[in-house]
């Protein structure tokens, strides 16, 4: 997943954004009743007297978030998850994927819904199903890749959470000779979510069922009615199962925990947004930076042992990016973790949590111990935790200092249009939840990428601290120089 695309979402004040409406959960402090249960019974108190309740349904954590974010930003612009994928010129026929994506907006019912707001209650519902597929042709001195950025950052609050953005990639044509690779012309498809409706698990089905829509021929009205019904009811259903999940991690055990892990931080608000876009909300938004590795997969480097490891490299990355502006606190690092639960059907949708990790100097054992620890109390919705921290006396607001992503791509097969098998590709410079965030990639090697905020962090600072980074988990010597005197970057690679 690209690092761009995270769930580090400040709960703070939010700020006027000429969003219609406005909404919230109720909660009050010291009730001792969690947000998920107030925002429930809120919910089910403004459903009560809804004209359409069949296609109502309530909205999980992550999405509160979204909303929530999605009212932040400027014009009411979501958080967008793209995948980059590159086909030989005229592989694809548009008409073919507009039918398609229309097949899987009838689908699936996470990729029907809309966001709205009921007497106060954020909720989701459910209408026609409705994708979007466009060829983007590139202005007078951009590329692909930047047609495609301009396009995702176009994106209009309304209309369907599933939008493709075609653009053609002539071979030799600087960055994106590196997209089309060594054969001739390419086109790249942008596959685009909202994310509120889609998570790592999600996007899995997502690239299976479009290849398999795009090859049979099939389209919106392709969809058996039974199948559209037991769609939408495994969808409510796997809504319902995800906020019980929620409702029981928020027990006062569960909060008593973060509040134990959060105390010591006292940051002075925590990271910031992007000065550049805090200063300019109006202004677009400067490209962030970006680097890529790879990285050889060790023997002994299996799911379960790589996660902690990263963790600890990354906590070392914010602690040397951060410096003298954390004033002496460790970084809180945010996390995206979980699923749907287990007694859910396999829908598409967004069911996941983002996991707070603070992150203090310590050894590969104790910060592996702490994690597992984190782990039991994964399921606490991140507006919880927090809440918790606040409880301790810690004046954080939700902001994170850094993302990382962690995504196996043994679980998401590559985009087959036609019967080529998409390469996929991957188009930065957009805009971040955090001052930076890392993705790292598991297949048949490591894909380490980092992306940073270039209004918090010099381009220098970055890669050396990117350089370092990629040499601990590779196994290299620490400190390794070049004759500059900067820490080398090995084969990091500049992206577009």
């Amino acid at each position: 997943m690209d690092p761009s695309t995270t769930l580090g979402i400040s709960t703070g004040t939010p700020a006027g954004t000429g969003i219609r409406t406005r909404f919230g959960t109720g909660v009050r402090a010291g009730t001792g009743v969690s947000i998920t249960q107030q925002y429930l019974a809120r919910y089910e108190k403004a459903a009560a007297g809804a004209a359409d309740p069949a296609g109502l349904l309530p909205v999980t954590g992550a999405q509160r978030r979204f909303l929530l974010a999605r009212r932040l930003a400027p014009g009411g612009r979501p958080d967008v998850v793209p995948l980059f994928f590159a086909f030989p010129r005229g592989t694809v026929d548009v008409d073919r994927l507009r039918a398609a994506a229309g097949y899987l907006a009838a689908a699936h019912p996470a990729l029907r819904t809309r966001p709205d707001v009921l007497r106060g209650a954020p909720v989701q519902r459910l209408g026609a199903p409705a994708a979007q597929v466009s060829r983007v042709v590139a202005r007078p001195g951009e590329d692909a890749a930047a047609a495609l950025r301009r396009a995702l950052l176009d994106w209009s609050a309304e209309g369907p959470p599933l939008r493709l953005f075609l653009a053609d990639a002539p071979a030799g044509d600087g960055t994106d000779a590196g997209v089309a690779g060594a054969g001739g012309p390419a086109e790249i498809l942008a596959l685009a979510l909202d994310h509120a409706v889609c998570d790592e698990q999600s996007l899995g089905l997502i690239s299976a069922d479009l290849g398999d829509a795009y090859e049979r021929g099939l389209g919106p009205g392709d969809v058996p009615p039974d199948h559209a019904a037991a769609q939408a009811a495994g969808y409510h259903e796997a809504v319902r199962l995800q906020l019980a999940a929620e409702q029981r991690a928020s027990k006062p055990e569960s909060l008593a925990y973060w509040a134990r892990r959060l105390a010591p931080e006292r940051p002075v608000g925590g990271a910031q947004a992007p000065a550049g876009q805090a200063a300019h909300p109006a202004r677009p938004p400067r490209p962030t930076g970006a680097l890529q590795r790879r990285l050889p997969i060790r023997t002994d480097d299996g799911r379960a042992t790589a996660f902690p490891v990263l963790l600890g490299a990354c906590g070392n990355l914010a602690r040397t990016l951060g410096g003298t502006r954390l004033a002496g606190r460790a970084p809180l690092l945010g996390y995206p973790w979980g699923g749907r639960p287990a007694a859910a059907a396999p829908v598409l949708g967004c069911f996941l949590n983002t996991v707070v990790h603070p992150a203090t100097a310590c050894g590969t054992d104790d910060l592996t111990t702490t994690w597992w620890d984190d782990l039991d109390h994964a399921d606490t919705p991140f507006d919880e935790v927090v809440r918790a921290a606040r409880s301790a006396a810690a004046p954080w607001t939700g902001n994170l200092d850094g993302l990382l992503t962690f995504e196996d791509l043994h679980r998401r097969p590559p985009l087959r249009l036609g019967g080529v098998a998409g390469r996929e590709v991957h188009v930065d410079g957009r805009p971040l939840q955090a001052p930076f965030a890392v993705s790292v990639s598991y297949g048949n090697d490591l894909l380490v990428r980092m992306a940073w905020d270039r209004d918090a962090f010099p381009d220098g600072l970055a890669r050396d601290a990117f350089a370092a980074l990629t040499a601990e988990l590779a196994g290299e010597p620490a400190g390794t120089t070049a004759g500059d005197g900067h820490a080398r970057t090995g084969a990091a690679t500049p992206v577009a």
